[in-house]
């Protein structure tokens, strides 16, 4: 494949295009993402190339655009909903729990609801409580809705083609962080199975489970320890509903230990899930050392950009965390 340099944002914006021209039944529906091109520009441009048809914007209301999705999914449509930002997703609770979760399964699969609910999450961008949580550990517990997290503009733009394609609603996270990066992307069009993890870096002494902006927080961690002498194996799980368990267990039998690293306040934080993986599982007789979670504080995502910081893990945190965690190897 040919490979060129472009943003997380591009990625988004190109796989969508691609799905778009590949498949008429495929739209997009948001506020403001016509000629506005939406709240951080992701669909920018896009209104010129499909018409205001395929790209709708909609009303203020994030129940309707939800329900919207929901019945032209019903009726043979894909569409991509666009959500502002995450924490709007208690808006459409719901259609997204009550609704698009259930219909497949309780008329026995006769109905089914191919979407996709786009929403930018997390914090660093002081827009403060209402608009920086991390819900996604609120969404795994869902029977019926699968959870993307992608962390780099290659996962992004697989992960979601992979997505739409889905017969299935599908929640996908873009961490605001994350638009900005850039990495090798491929101009032809590939997807990445859900329920796939990455191994982003190999290591021997320890495990880290990280998502989403944590995972280029644990790799920059990981350098830093790396000329200690502490070698850290990273796991990305890219999709956290369906869950790649395997690969998880596998590396925590090779490493011995395991921290797991979110944004999202550690109570009740997916990083349990995770933890509960390998207790459960036969990589809990490998453990060498009780497993570590590190998650945000149980505090609204404060304004102030120095308490917002000191809300969430940083990489200082992971260092020490990772240091304890193996001080007697």
């Amino acid at each position: 494949m040919t490979t060129r340099q472009i943003t997380y944002l591009e990625a988004v914006r190109e796989a969508m295009s691609m799905e778009m021209r590949e498949n008429e039944d495929v739209f997009i529906l948001g506020e403001d993402i016509g000629v506005y091109g939406g709240a951080f520009g992701v669909t920018r441009g896009m209104i010129e190339e499909f018409g205001p048809e395929r790209v709708r914007n909609t009303p203020i209301s994030e129940a309707a655009i939800a329900g919207a999705a929901i019945g032209s999914a019903l009726t043979g449509m894909r569409p991509i909903l666009e959500l502002q930002f995450s924490d709007f997703i208690t808006i459409a609770m719901d259609q997204m729990v009550n609704q698009a979760a259930k219909t497949r399964y309780m008329f026995g699969g006769k109905g089914k609801v191919p979407m996709v609910l786009r929403t930018p999450s997390g914090s660093g961008t002081g827009a403060a409580a209402q608009h920086s949580q991390s819900l996604e550990a609120w969404m795994t517990h869902i029977p019926g809705l699968k959870v993307v997290q992608p962390s780099t503009a290659y996962d992004v733009k697989g992960l979601l083609k992979a997505a739409i394609d889905d017969d299935n609603p599908v929640i996908f996270y873009e961490h605001k962080l994350l638009y900005k990066t850039t990495g090798d992307v491929p101009t032809e069009s590939y997807k990445i199975e859900l329920g796939k993890a990455d191994i982003k870096r190999e290591g021997t002494d320890i495990t880290i489970v990280a998502t989403a902006i944590m995972v280029h927080k644990a790799l920059e961690a990981a350098a830093i320890l790396e000329q200690v002498g502490i070698s850290v194996e990273l796991i990305d799980p890219r999709t956290l509903v369906p869950l790649d368990k395997e690969t998880i267990i596998e590396s925590v039998k090779k490493t011995g230990r395991l921290l797991v690293v979110h944004e999202a306040v550690q109570r009740g934080g997916f990083g349990g899930e995770i933890v509960s993986v390998i207790a459960e599982s036969e990589a809990f007789d490998y453990l060498d050392a009780p497993i570590k979670r590190l998650g945000g504080k149980e505090v609204p995502i404060p304004y102030n950009p120095n308490l917002e910081k000191a809300a969430i893990p940083q990489i200082p945190d992971i260092v020490a965390a990772v240091k304890e965690t193996v001080k007697n190897r």
